[in-house]
């Protein structure tokens, strides 16, 4: 009887960010215009530090990939939420529920890592100049990278096993927009209380040491920029103002949701919307608005992509055809 009931659960619903029916198409363009915002902002953020030389250097590179993880955090959810707007019935096969826990901390967890890396990065440039195409060689940044998605990947498998063999054999409602796993724990047929420790020491061992890590190196660099209070550090600071605002933006919500445990649902989902949307979307702003060097980069691209005689030659083409 109990292998019966354990099997009858094939999918969830998803309760999404709101119920109104007359709400939701309103949300639907506004998150179509974000999602399509964060594919072009952090894509043109990736093109242009692969098109310009100026931009070959450790920061950069680091730079490119947390765009590419931005893109992979808003990707993992954000379609389906956006088409379900459009739906009554909004469902995930049990399979792919797995799927979007898999990639959330897979995608989170190595974004945070990466931060640390970029945050080492800075700290090599500031506090010893002489040494950082040194230290920050190539090798080493490709390893930065591959180490951030290697914790990522060990976070995300010690996360799904927990849920993995879960029995579900009765309510199937998920409070959210996708399957957040403290959600998803809790629809098992069985004391899941010692699973969510462990899900929240998990969560919370790496949110919390990744966050302590980096306090500890900007702390050290905000000293030594302090102390060389020249022009030269005019940069340095420029550049850490956007670091540390994006890791604000991004451990903030992480923090609140798997280390606080008086959250509510509402602001859990809350919570969910700004670290899967509205940071990636976010990131590219900061760091271009603050950095001299991208907008340089950005406008020589534009230049090189948008000619005058080239434009006149695409819309010379697009009425010929039309004529056709």
């Amino acid at each position: 009887m109990n292998e019966t009931n354990h099997s009858q659960v094939t999918e969830f619903v998803l309760l999404g960010l709101s119920s109104s029916k007359e709400l939701q198409p309103f949300l639907f363009l506004i998150f179509s215009l974000l999602y399509l915002a964060i594919l072009l902002g952090n894509f043109l953020i990736i093109l242009t530090v692969i098109s310009d030389h100026c931009l070959h250097n450790p920061m950069y590179f680091l730079l490119a990939n947390l765009s590419f993880i931005d893109v992979c955090v808003a990707s993992f959810a954000t379609p389906k939420m956006i088409a379900d707007l459009l739906v009554e019935h909004k469902t995930i096969s049990f399979d792919a529920c797995l799927a979007q826990i898999f990639f959330v901390h897979l995608f989170t967890g190595g974004e945070m890592v990466l931060l640390v890396s970029m945050a080492y990065d800075r700290y090599v440039a500031i506090c010893k100049p002489l040494h950082y195409m040194t230290i920050m060689n190539r090798r080493v940044c490709i390893i930065l990278v591959i180490i951030s998605w290697c914790v990522g990947f060990i976070h995300t498998t010690s996360q799904l096993a927990f849920t993995v063999n879960l029995p579900f054999c009765g309510p199937n409602q998920v409070d959210s927009f996708f399957c957040d796993l403290p959600l998803v724990t809790k629809l098992a047929c069985t004391d899941t209380y010692v699973i969510s420790l462990l899900i929240v020491a998990d969560s919370g061992f790496l949110s919390l040491s990744s966050f302590v890590l980096l306090v500890v190196s900007y702390t050290v660099i905000l000293f030594t920029v302090r102390k060389r209070s020249s022009a030269s550090m005019a940069k340095a600071r420029s550049t850490l103002t956007a670091h540390i605002t994006v890791v604000t933006l991004f451990f903030g919500p992480c923090i609140f949701i798997y280390v606080w445990p008086f959250s509510s649902y509402s602001v859990d989902k809350i919570l969910a919307v700004f670290y899967t949307i509205f940071t990636p979307i976010l990131n590219p702003v900061i760091y271009t608005l603050r950095n001299k060097e991208v907008k340089a980069a950005m406008s020589k691209l534009k230049s090189r992509c948008l000619k005058p005689a080239q434009i006149s030659t695409l819309i010379r083409n697009v009425l010929f055809l039309e004529t056709e």
